[in-house]
């Protein structure tokens, strides 16, 4: 409902402008893609597809609409539809945001707003964008792209100039609302045991970026700190309940170079949370998350069709048992193929080591513990 009244919102502050401004000086534009994709593994299923056999139920489609009856006002919204594998299969709203712009240093985001969180988390939805056809999923896992994305409330951001030899700042502050749906991966393992949570889980969430452009050209390093303590219904068979988020508390540290037509990147993170799920006539169950996820990516652009990179992606959760569910480790080499402005394909393939990310035990009886896996996209961008 909250999605729903929130597209309205801004559906109607779109119109209200419209009703005084001509269709011209509303500087409407609509702009999307949509991409098909297709993946192969030697073992194991990835992510409820058939991907040992080929699978190619991946597909994403995404369109916005933005206004902006004013220099300093942009009003828009943005919707996705996506599957992958029994994943999706409907239409989701990424963001319908206001963004008034006071001046470079202040400028405020109202509405369901990007998180400005980490590196890359603010243009996950953004494919035509990337070289990759995934990122790292240590850290952005795919399966919970919907509920990382975006938050509804607030975020205030700006630029501050640090002088002519120190370069600058660039700020975020955020808080409002979070939403996890019931099929975000981040309930896979509780999803093996037979537990769901049908309407997902929600609550607080709050945080900051600080990124520091600094004098040295191209070179930009940032941190961000996020907390929150989301809750929801929980059932397993004829039991009922309630899963509650008691401490949670993200911290990433990055750092991105740009040279020529080289890209360096590097994240790390850590994420510590503690959940409890109480369910009636059984004895609370406590779980405890302490993962410390990174990469290290390169690209480089060879011409002005093609592009190649290479990441390196691992993550190992200090809370859980000994074992590959534990860790993941992922070396992953990409190439894109830009044929024109708009139609563009792009091949990874993924070394993985580990099966802490991507997996369920309802999918894969006889989980190994390592996998190789081939993906292809071809995209359409407008």
């Amino acid at each position: 409902m909250k999605r729903i009244l929130m597209a309205a919102g801004v559906v109607i502050a779109i119109a209200a402008t419209a009703h005084a401004q001509s269709l011209d000086d509303l500087n409407i534009q609509i702009h999307g893609y949509a991409t098909q994709g297709g993946l192969y593994s030697n073992h194991n299923s990835w992510n409820t597809t058939d991907s040992e056999t080929g699978s190619a139920a991946w597909s994403d489609t995404v369109v916005n609409v933005s206004a902006q009856p004013q220099s300093r006002l942009r009003i828009g919204v943005q919707a996705r539809y996506f599957v992958l594998g029994d994943m999706g299969n409907k239409i989701t709203l990424d963001w319908a945001q206001a963004d008034y712009k006071f001046s470079d240093r202040i400028g405020i985001r109202a509405g369901k707003v990007k998180s400005p969180i980490g590196l890359l988390n603010e243009t996950q939805d953004i494919d035509p964008a990337q070289l990759w056809i995934l990122l790292p999923q240590s850290m952005y896992p795919i399966a919970s792209r919907n509920g990382m994305l975006s938050h509804y409330g607030g975020v205030l951001y700006g630029t501050l100039p640090l002088g002519e030899h120190a370069g600058k700042l660039q700020y975020h502050a955020f808080a409002g609302q979070r939403i996890l749906g019931g099929d975000d991966g981040y309930f896979q393992s509780l999803r093996d045991q037979g537990i769901t949570m049908p309407n997902g889980i929600t609550g607080h969430t709050a945080g900051g970026t600080l990124g520091w452009v600094t004098p040295i050209r191209g070179l930009m390093i940032g941190a961000t700190e996020v907390s929150g303590a989301p809750s929801g219904e929980a059932d397993a068979g004829p039991y009922s309940g309630s899963l509650m988020v008691e401490r949670f508390r993200q911290m990433f540290y990055f750092g991105r170079y740009e040279r020529g037509r080289w890209m360096f990147a590097a994240e790390y993170s850590r994420f510590v949370v503690l959940t409890e799920l109480a369910l009636t006539g059984l004895p609370t169950t406590v779980y405890h998350n302490d993962a410390r996820p990174f990469y290290l990516m390169a690209s480089y652009k060879a011409t002005s069709k093609l592009t190649g990179g290479l990441y390196y992606s691992s993550t190992l959760d200090h809370g859980m048992a000994v074992g590959p569910g534990r860790y993941q480790k992922d070396w992953a080499l990409a190439a894109r193929w830009d044929f024109n402005t708009f139609l563009y394909t792009k091949f990874e393939q993924h070394w993985m080591d580990g099966t802490q990310t991507g997996y369920s035990l309802l999918d894969n009886p006889n989980l190994q513990p390592d996998m190789r896996m081939s993906l292809v996209k071809l995209g359409v961008s407008f």
